[in-house]
């Protein structure tokens, strides 16, 4: 097969994620009052897992830093996309943008980025991997990578042994028997068998039907990388099972308007059997949400049981400049203030993730989190290559697919409105040139999976 090297880079780690503490309302730091002298700069984060370290980190750059910078830290829920874009409308954009394997290309393609080569130094340029279109564009580098994340089913012990469960499932219908199961045995307690958070539909099925998708061998964007055609026939089979589950009423109630840190809430007082998420939620139920059950993680089910493809590592990037910054030398410093190995080294040892930066991950402890062990890199684990984002006309994917979960309708129909539009889309990108797609004839995704097992 002859994938590029710059997709399996990530083998330079080994992937996790944790969190300590959320905050679902923006936040600032405020020191130095009365200080006119100090150049203040904003830094925008849709993350709330790492929230109190973040927080606690930038404190200390603010009253440590010899260059008279104060960061104010700004904590975006899932708006956070929405948000920015409209920052950048009326020209009140911040300095400092959290960036995301999902996102950073789009935020490339808007000109929200500034490239940060002229301040890298060559020992910068050696010890942070290059991760094109992850973290480069076009020769230029826009952000260093910090940790990434895999994907797992989480559930509760405690339902799965009352409902007489054995095993986590592996296929769909086994995950649609035991969410009906579950709430045979919990309803009368307030337990359901399932949850999503479908008050945003990419984050909920970002977490979810993407990754059921990838371990089945379908690009979970709905990408095929074999044609460089949009397809999303594989999320059929996907979507029929979760609307399933919602008309069997095994879903937790109120799931419409479900925020992802109300369902781990939910999750961690015992009422919700399962659901699908990042290797976040290990630091998640030790601190932000003390878990009162027994849970644990496990492989994602795939469609049918066999697992032709890989479920994907996510990360590469991190921070990020604003082009609209007026003081980009000022973001620099604290960048380079984040970026240095010991921040980087607590982040790992506090129980945040493990690091994607070589010379971090040699050194720096595993950290000893509850659970932590269900999300240890396995044999379905892999990188995927990065697929072309384009600006599709009319719903989004995940919006579309929510809908019909909600609401019904007809899902052939659906499938085959999103092709001809995304594939319409993509067609229009590439004949501008703000999009490349080219068909990788011998693409096999059962060949990303398990590479960095050791």
């Amino acid at each position: 097969m002859k994938l590029n090297k710059k997709f399996l880079i990530s083998a330079l780690c080994i992937v996790l994620s944790g969190s300590l503490a959320a905050c679902s309302s923006s936040e600032s730091t405020d020191k130095g009052k009365g200080s006119s002298a100090k150049t203040k700069i904003t830094y925008w984060t849709g993350d709330r897992h790492d929230s109190e370290f973040v927080k606690e980190t930038i404190d200390r750059f603010n009253e440590t830093n010899k260059d008279n910078v104060e960061v104010e830290l700004v904590i975006k829920g899932d708006d956070f996309d929405q948000a920015l874009d409209m920052s950048f409308q009326t020209s009140e954009p911040p300095d400092i943008i959290r960036v995301k394997e999902n996102t950073i290309q789009t935020f490339y393609k808007k000109g929200f980025l500034a490239p940060i080569d002229e301040f890298l130094t060559e020992e910068m340029k050696n010890t942070f991997p290059v991760m094109e279109d992850l973290n480069s564009f076009d020769g230029k580098r826009y952000s260093l990578p910090n940790y990434g994340t895999t994907m797992r089913l989480i559930y509760n012990k405690e339902l799965f042994a009352k409902a007489g469960i054995e095993k986590p499932p592996t296929t769909l219908n086994e995950l649609v028997e035991a969410a009906k199961k579950i709430t045979e045995v919990g309803k009368s307690n307030g337990a359901y068998g399932f949850a999503q958070n479908f008050k945003s539909p990419s984050s909920a099925l970002g977490r979810s039907a993407r990754v059921i998708a990838e371990v089945s061998g379908y690009g979970g964007y709905g990408y095929d990388f074999k044609t460089a055609r949009y397809d999303f026939s594989g999320y059929k089979p996907i979507m029929e099972a979760f609307k399933q589950i919602k008309d069997d009423g095994s879903m937790l109630p109120g799931v419409e308007s479900l925020d992802i840190d109300p369902l781990r809430a939910q999750f961690a007082e015992g009422k919700i059997g399962m659901y699908l998420s990042f290797s976040a939620e290990a630091g998640v139920y030790q601190s932000q949400f003390p878990a009162k059950i027994e849970w644990a993680a496990a492989p994602v089910p795939s469609i049918e049981g066999n697992f032709n493809g890989a479920s994907g590592f996510l990360g590469g990037q991190w921070l990020a400049i604003s082009s609209e910054s007026e003081n980009k030398e000022a973001a620099w410093k604290f960048l380079e203030y984040m970026y240095d190995e010991s921040v980087l080294q607590q982040y790992q040892e506090n129980g945040f993730g493990i690091s994607m930066v070589p010379s971090v991950s040699a050194v720096a402890a595993k950290p000893e989190v509850k659970g932590i062990e269900g999300f240890l890199p396995n044999k379905y684990d892999g990188v995927w290559p990065v697929y072309p984002t384009v600006p599709v006309h009319g719903m989004k994917s995940d919006d579309a697919f929510v809908k019909y979960l909600l609401s019904g309708g007809n899902l052939d129909s659906i499938i085959n409105d999103l092709n001809t539009r995304y594939n319409a889309a993509l067609d229009t990108a590439i004949e501008s040139g703000e999009a490349k797609a080219e068909p990788i004839s011998d693409f096999d995704p059962a060949e990303l999976a398990g590479k960095y097992v050791k």
